[in-house]
């Protein structure tokens, strides 16, 4: 569950992702590339599209990503050729890719703001409080909008908030993966309940939208992918619109400047 967080990234990529890139196009060049290195076809998984989404939101270049999946890709070549393993396991993930990608970004922030000072430790982005501070914020931000929305939305937002407070005060005695999961499916239930709390000619409009976007590329992805990335689209715009925060640890900000 490897992240990065959006600041520092705003003003370096606004030219990348601007009008020249909209939103489907992010996604089918990093799937392209990480295709092309693999050999075959490989549908990408969920994990794979909430990586590159994840990647997107935080504003990660679409360069440093495809660069990423070079450096991991021409490693794992390398190690084949040294080693002379024949039958070596393909690769089955894009999540495979992740650090190497994280690096790209990195690097290419380095050579814009200026690298880190020397020996300045770096940490793993996923210490605990930290994700303590991502959690209460995320409940203030539930509970704020509990009080603003109608049901079903208000409740489910209700309910969320009380469980982030509760797994605040359990960081210690569950592992990430568990965690993730927990935050991963409170969000499901939370987008049902905004699915049924807008009203028809909203969600029409952003099925629309999203179609609009998506029509360029229709022709180099299967279905399954395009209902993907409607979903997640749909998904995006419907927790804008209510001003509801991500809640997976994949949206976690790894600059977070407090204390």
């Amino acid at each position: 569950m490897e992240g990065a967080g959006t600041k520092g990234w705003s003003g370096l990529v606004g030219a990348e992702q601007g009008v020249g890139l909209n939103y489907f196009n992010y996604f089918t060049e990093i799937e392209a590339r990480f295709q092309q290195r693999r050999g075959s076809i490989l549908m990408l998984s969920t994990l794979d599209w909430a990586l590159i989404e994840t990647w997107r939101e935080a504003g990660v270049p679409l360069e440093a990503v495809l660069r990423g999946i070079d450096a991991a890709f021409d490693k794992h070549e390398a190690q084949r050729a040294r080693l002379g393993t024949r039958r070596q396991r393909k690769v089955n993930g894009l999540a495979w890719c992740s650090q190497a990608v994280l690096e790209a970004a990195e690097q290419a922030r380095d050579a814009a703001i200026g690298s880190q000072a020397p020996g300045a430790p770096r940490e793993s982005g996923f210490e605990t409080g930290r994700i303590a501070r991502y959690l209460a914020r995320n409940a203030a931000e539930l509970e704020a909008a509990a009080a603003r929305l109608e049901p079903p939305a208000g409740a489910a937002a209700a309910e969320a908030a009380g469980r982030h407070q509760e797994l605040a005060r359990m960081l210690d005695a569950q592992s990430l993966e568990d965690l993730d999961r927990v935050l991963t499916v409170l969000e499901e239930k939370l987008f049902g309940a905004l699915m049924a709390a807008t009203p028809e000619p909203e969600l029409t409009a952003l099925r629309t939208q999203a179609d609009r976007e998506l029509a360029p590329y229709r022709g180099k992805m299967q279905a399954v992918q395009i209902r993907q990335v409607q979903q997640q689209f749909l998904h995006k715009r419907l927790l804008e619109l209510y001003r509801l925060p991500r809640l997976s640890l994949f949206y976690m900000p790894h600059d977070d400047e407090h204390p």
